[in-house]
């Protein structure tokens, strides 16, 4: 299992700038384009009364001007993620993905 400081690198590869967030604090003033993303979940698979593996999801939004955001077909095409849902809000198109890195 990657660390989330790999999924930080990243998606800041991706990105091409440090405009990588995670879990952003309200207060936090964000430059654009962005990525803000935060846990979502744990999956823990059993076996033998132990868990045999743990795989964790991360909800990832690209946050973008741009209504056909090259930066959204970038993470789309990360192994394991999958779109959720596209939003506008303050004139910026939100990209929603969940990610299991």
């Amino acid at each position: 299992m990657a660390s989330r400081l790999e999924l930080q690198t990243r998606l800041e590869e991706i990105l091409g700038s440090s405009n990588c967030y995670f879990q952003p604090p309200a207060s936090k003033k964000m430059a654009y384009p962005a990525i803000r993303y935060r846990l979502s979940g744990i999956d823990n698979t059993n076996a033998n009364n132990k868990i045999y593996l743990q795989s964790r999801s991360y909800e990832v939004t690209v946050i973008d001007a741009n209504p056909d955001s090259e930066i959204a077909d970038k993470v789309s095409r990360l192994p394991m993620c999958s779109f959720n849902r596209h939003y506008t809000a303050d004139n910026l198109n939100h990209y929603v993905f969940i990610l299991y890195y």
